[in-house]
């Protein structure tokens, strides 16, 4: 196994990880449950963020691409920052119960397409036309 095999790997696994995480802390959101101002489940999401981003960047950097040039890359990243502010609102800043499903459910939406322009290495909305 290569080291960027090695690298990729950690990422997919850290991205499921995250999803996982995610999904899990909506439904202990919605339902009120104590858990959810755990410690553990307050600090662990960060850590697997950590590793997820310093893969991602491992492998940007071993395949010496510029993240702003190559589209695919790009549109990743846009969509990522629209997956980090709807899951803020699904689990901070949602007022009502329905604007935290809703935003719950935009956020795993996109969080596939992410997963899609990752997987086909093609841009597919934002830079699509380019």
């Amino acid at each position: 196994m290569t080291f960027y095999e090695l690298v990729k790997y950690t990422h997919v696994t850290a991205i499921t990880l995250s999803i996982s995480g995610f999904i899990l802390r909506v439904v202990l959101k919605l339902n009120n449950s104590p858990y959810q101002t755990k410690y553990w489940f307050k600090k662990l999401p960060h850590k697997v963020d950590i590793v997820l981003l310093a893969s991602a960047l491992t492998m940007v950097y071993i395949l010496g691409v510029n993240p702003l040039t190559t589209y695919w890359i790009a549109e990743k990243i846009i969509g990522l920052l629209i997956y980090i502010m709807l899951g803020m609102v699904a689990l901070r800043w949602g007022k009502t119960r329905n604007t935290q499903i809703i935003a719950a459910g935009l956020a795993v939406l996109v969080f596939s397409y992410i997963v899609y322009v990752a997987h086909y290495k093609t841009p597919a909305v934002v830079f699509s036309y380019s």
